[in-house]
């Protein structure tokens, strides 16, 4: 989650191309060091905060099948 003492201002919250239904994830850069990921369908989503070396590994692991899925 998000430090509540980290100040957001105004992120560039970005979906997928691929979203076709409206129930999707969002991804903004929060800090110059911090991404966020939240969900898009509630009105006040929790806001998971990551390092750029954190998201970076769970892109990887996404990309090359080892997310355990």
């Amino acid at each position: 989650m998000v430090p509540e003492s980290l100040e957001l201002g105004h992120p560039d919250w970005r979906k997928s191309s691929r979203c076709n239904t409206g129930n999707c994830v969002e991804v903004a850069a929060l800090t110059s060091d911090t991404i966020g990921i939240r969900d898009n369908k509630l009105p006040a989503s929790p806001i998971l905060a990551f390092s750029h070396t954190e998201w970076n590994d769970f892109v990887s692991a996404i990309k090359s099948g080892s997310h355990g899925l």
